[in-house]
């Protein structure tokens, strides 16, 4: 089986902070390669993977200001379907610009879809799903219009994730600064309860950040900014709970079982998938309003640290994930063409 698969060029593939699009690619590209499979990754040129790397791309768009996203992504694209015959299944990770493409060539093609952002794109995606195999990342983000081949929720290396038993009193926040992840909310909860809380993320909406966070930081409040490798594991593991107060119907959320495997509970809005990734008083609490956050606090000494783990290595492994993806390369390369 030979597989194309297409990187979002935003961020490299692995991303160094921020791109969890490129490391959910990332992750089960490595993944197939172990499984024997014969991968060829499409990502910018300064990507790293065991797989065989294909980059016209000279650098990420979000880290070079003088590559054009436009004009670059279209490169990319045009490199991928040129080879098209190469390839027995086209993954694609980036959206739907690469379905501009898929009527031309007859290799059969699959995209997972990072979270149906809203009915705008649906242009791009409903006219083009007798010929490409839609993956949801989650049952909650399904939307109605179309038809998936699948829901495949995201798998994590668990082994990467230290299991802390005791954590600390403090609160976490992980996420980037914008209305949709809460950032606020998690202040709001850390100054009602008196604990500390560290907030780790990149800053995409500064007008937000400047109005409501940063006039709220101080020696108990503080945003390190964005963090990677050992760092980021310290910090999802050092905590009594990631607050994940998301203001949108959020399609996974990575940090969630990331802190999860830690041996961290979340407490999280009951939107989007929250129910699909925590069980609410087994591995954090759901909850309905910034009051529910608040008193969900004072409960977590009812969370057992290793049932977060567990819950994770039988439901979230990148294996998990890997299989899953592969079952349904298996199914559609049986079908007639």
């Amino acid at each position: 089986m030979k597989i194309a698969m297409i990187a979002p060029i935003a961020w490299r593939t692995p991303p160094r902070h921020y791109g969890p699009w490129e490391l959910v690619t990332s992750l089960l590209t490595e993944a197939l390669v172990a499984k024997g499979i014969d991968v060829t990754l499409f990502a910018t040129a300064d990507s790293l993977t065991s797989a065989k790397l294909a980059a016209v791309v000279p650098a990420p768009y979000s880290e070079d200001p003088s590559v054009d996203a436009k004009v670059w992504e279209h490169r990319h694209l045009a490199h991928v379907f040129e080879r098209a015959g190469e390839f027995d299944l086209i993954h694609n990770q980036a959206d739907f610009p690469a379905h501009a493409f898929a009527n031309l060539v007859p290799t059969p093609m699959v995209t997972t879809i990072h979270g149906f952002s809203s009915d705008r794109i649906l242009p791009m995606y409903a006219p083009y799903q007798d010929r490409v195999h839609y993956v949801a990342i989650s049952d909650a983000d399904r939307h109605p219009a179309l038809r998936y081949a699948a829901t495949v929720h995201h798998g994590i290396p668990v082994e990467d994730f230290t299991f802390d038993p005791k954590g600390s009193d403090d609160l976490l926040f992980f996420g980037r600064m914008h209305p949709d992840k809460g950032a606020a909310e998690a202040i709001a909860v850390a100054e009602a309860t008196g604990r500390r809380l560290s907030m780790y993320g990149i800053v995409q909406d500064a007008g937000y950040y400047e109005r409501d966070v940063a006039p709220r930081l101080s020696p108990r409040i503080a945003h390190p900014g964005a963090v990677g490798g050992a760092e980021r594991v310290a910090a999802l593991g050092g905590a009594a709970a990631l607050l994940h107060l998301i203001n949108f119907d959020e399609p996974f959320g990575l940090s969630v079982i990331e802190a999860m495997a830690c041996g961290t509970p979340v407490i999280a809005m009951r939107r989007g998938s929250m129910p699909e990734l925590i069980e609410d008083g087994v591995t954090g609490f759901l909850v309905d309003s910034l009051d529910d956050a608040i008193a969900a606090v004072g409960r977590l000494g009812e969370i057992d640290r290793a049932a977060c783990r567990r819950a994770v290595e039988a439901r979230f492994s990148i294996e998990r994930m890997a299989d899953e993806y592969v079952a349904l390369y298996e199914r559609i390369l049986a079908q007639p063409r």
